[in-house]
This record gives C-alpha cells, sequence and structure tokens, in this order.
C-alpha cells in the first residue's frame, strides 16, 4: 500500500518527537511517498532556519527526500483539489489549502495519508488516514 506523509509527520521526525524511520521501517510492505506541496512547505521551514539550525534542517530533509517519491500536482489533481475544496466550503469546514492539496494528491493516488492532524484531514471525505504510532 502506498502512504503519503504529510509535512507534520516529517517535521516531528526531524524534531525527535516520532520516530520516524523506526515507524517505516515497522512497515516494510508499504510504499511511502511525498505531495510536491509537501515539500514545498518543508523547504519553507528550512529557508526560515537561521544558523546551523538551518544547515541541520537541510541536511534531513534532503536525506529524507533522497528516500521518498515526490507526488507531482498534475490536471488530475488539480481537479480532485477543486471538487474537495467546493464541498469543504459548502459545507463550511474549509481546512488549509496546502492540506487540501495534500488529500487530493492521496485521493487521486487511492494513497492512504500519514498525519498526526486526523481531525483536520478527516472532513476530507473518502480519504484513509493512519496515525503513526
Amino acid at each position: 500500500m502506498a502512504i503519503m506523509l504529510d509535512a507534520d509527520v516529517i517535521i516531528r521526525g526531524e524534531q525527535g518527537t516520532f520516530e520516524l524511520k523506526k515507524w517505516v521501517a515497522s512497515r516494510p510492505n508499504d510504499q511511502f511517498e511525498v505531495a510536491a506541496i509537501t515539500v514545498a512547505e518543508l523547504w519553507h521551514g528550512v529557508e526560515r532556519a537561521t544558523g546551523s539550525h538551518k544547515a541541520t534542517r537541510q541536511h534531513y530533509l534532503r536525506a529524507v527526500l533522497e528516500l521518498i517519491p515526490v507526488i507531482p500536482y498534475t490536471e488530475q489533481t488539480a481537479y480532485e483539489h477543486a471538487r474537495i475544496w467546493a464541498q469543504l466550503e459548502a459545507s463550511g469546514r474549509m481546512i488549509g489549502f496546502y492540506d487540501l492539496i495534500v488529500g487530493a494528491t492521496a485521493l487521486e493516488r487511492g494513497s492512504d495519508l500519514a498525519t498526526f492532524n486526523k481531525r483536520h484531514f478527516a472532513q476530507i471525505r473518502g480519504l484513509r488516514i493512519i496515525e503513526p504510532t
């Protein structure tokens, strides 16, 4: 099964509050991926960091991205994104714009989404969510 990693999972791995490497290793039959918008969110964190923290963060992110495929935002992703956006807006349960794209990317691919923000992503109908442990 394919599992898309949300930014919070990767960030907690960097911060040491979640053992990302151990969790991934505990799921040898799964394939992991990350949405392109998540890469932008993570690089934004690198760009905002200063001093040695910036270098550490950059090194961590490069190491993660060497191992995990980045899934692009395609025309089909745009259709999913627009559909989810319209549904959530109409229901009054809007979530963050980047999260809409992450959810659309996962739905388009039929991937599960690993996140610590289950309540937020549960607004997207049909999205299968995994809370890493």
